[in-house]
């Protein structure tokens, strides 16, 4: 048995201790201590504080998410082709993590509160384009990551759970922990429990969410080893061009790729909206809207660890078709309790709590089969593009995240919302709404049609990654 073990493990299908799974999740929660933060209240942030106007953030969403597409394959094709010293995907975490803290920082300072809008506006620019631009260098080496530590699908699926299980406790702490914290660092006049908007307790929340997930970037990087990588000669020849190339020709990724941009279209959309929700239709507290929040994070403790078990019940298909099935029920659920007269707060826990657990376990998962078509790939190319293949799903994502953050942006600029005015008006309520539960299940039911097309089942893959390591014997 142990002969046999050791076999599988010459042929690249390497298990993992618990602490370097645990070690390579730590990159995933170190990014969402950012990447959550410009999710959920960067808009907030820029419209309600900062005082940019809602379509003119809109329209800076969608300037750095066009600025991505060229940026991200020459991310990609740059991990691919060079190998630094520290580790040919790992190094990136250090290299490009001390910027990107700097960055994230500074996207929450409002120093130039008594400069002219047009000064404001630039310097938003600056630190977003820059902060976005650093969040690739780090995002497509860390998903290439991934498929470098080992070929073993069922390893690929844990490594899967433990990233999304600790990405989540990233979101827990931001989603939840950001608007307590932010609440505790503002001055608060007396009675008042709304969402503070005191420029210095956002930046020096930001401030300490930053370093936590530098630390954690620098832990993920000491707990990684990379032992299925193509070498130099290899990846001699790799070029831009191969983006599109392999897009192309690899079927399955084309189909993850739509995958990604709708699933993350959905949920950029619903985040950006969570605040607005709250504060503005709900009259919420700032501790109401923690725990709103917080309950799109709370469900992966729960099911995240059964991934596995229930992928091998029902099949990786039928989990995406139950879970995006369960997220627009809940949906459905919070627009109903919504339109209430009085909504009751505790219907509008339980119906994002059920919208949440669809979402977290489908979107969840779905970064395991990025390995598969690498691997595919590789089988069909002879070319293990793992960071061009992670720049191509970036690109995809990143799409997603633009409409997460031009969709609300324009629908709020089209119902007239008011930053100034504690009472929105119908209009804009229902604008809101629509941005937190109808915009977002029609995305599912879109996704839904996008993965029943997916082919690689597990045996599938199996057989792959055998055949492509009985080639380099």
């Amino acid at each position: 048995m142990e002969t046999k073990a050791t076999n599988m493990e010459a042929k690249g299908f390497y298990k993992l201790s618990w602490l370097q799974r645990i070690g390579f999740g730590s990159g995933d929660l170190a990014q969402n201590l950012i990447y959550q933060t410009i999710a959920m209240y960067l808009l907030f942030f820029y419209t309600d504080i900062y005082g940019l106007k809602p379509a003119h953030a809109a329209t800076m969403f969608l300037v750095v998410r066009l600025v991505d597409v060229l940026w991200d394959p020459l991310v990609g094709t740059y991990v691919d082709k060079h190998n630094p010293k520290m580790g040919k995907y790992r190094s990136y975490l250090v290299l490009g993590g001390i910027p990107l803290t700097a960055l994230a920082i500074l996207c929450f300072w409002n120093g130039f509160a008594d400069s002219s809008y047009t000064v404001k506006l630039i310097y938003a620019y600056i630190t977003y384009v820059g902060l976005s631009m650093l969040y690739t260098l780090i995002n497509v080496p860390y998903g290439a990551l991934n498929s470098s530590l080992t070929r073993d699908t069922d390893e690929i699926t844990i490594l899967t759970s433990v990233r999304m299980f600790m990405a989540n406790c990233g979101g827990l702490a931001v989603g939840s922990g950001l608007p307590l914290l932010v609440a505790f660092l503002a001055p608060m006049a007396t009675g008042d429990t709304s969402l503070p908007k005191d420029p210095g307790a956002w930046f020096t929340t930001m401030t300490i969410y930053a370093l936590v997930g530098l630390a954690l970037l620098i832990f993920c990087f000491s707990q990684c080893k990379e032992r299925v990588v193509m070498d130099e000669k290899e990846t001699a020849n790799v070029k831009v061009s191969d983006l599109w190339t392999e897009f192309l020709r690899n079927r399955p990724l084309r189909i993850i790729a739509f995958f990604f941009i709708t699933a993350f279209a959905m949920m950029s959309v619903g985040n950006a909206a969570g605040s607005y929700f709250v504060t503005s239709n709900l009259q919420g507290s700032a501790a109401e809207l923690s725990i709103f929040m917080g309950l799109g994070s709370i469900p992966a403790f729960i099911f995240m660890p059964l991934v596995p078990a229930i992928k091998k019940a029902i099949g990786k298909k039928n989990m995406f078709y139950v879970f995006l099935g369960i997220a627009i029920i809940g949906m459905a659920f919070l627009y109903v309790v919504a339109k209430m007269e009085n909504p009751s707060m505790t219907l509008i826990y339980i119906a994002q709590f059920v919208k949440s657990t669809g979402v977290i376990v489908a979107t969840g998962y779905m970064w395991a089969l990025v390995p598969e078509v690498i691997s595919y790939g590789e089988y069909t190319s002879g070319k293990r593009i793992s960071g061009i293949v992670n720049a191509l799903t970036g690109i995809f994502y990143k799409a997603g995240m633009a409409l997460g953050g031009v969709v609300p942006g324009a629908i709020l600029s089209y119902v007239n919302y008011n930053k100034d005015s504690i009472v929105q008006t119908p209009m804009a309520e229902e604008g809101i709404l629509w941005l937190v539960c109808v915009i977002p299940a029609l995305l599912l039911m879109l996704a839904m049609w996008i993965i029943s097309k997916y082919e690689l089942t597990d045996d599938v893959i199996d057989k792959i990654n055998m055949e492509i390591e009985s080639r380099n014997k």
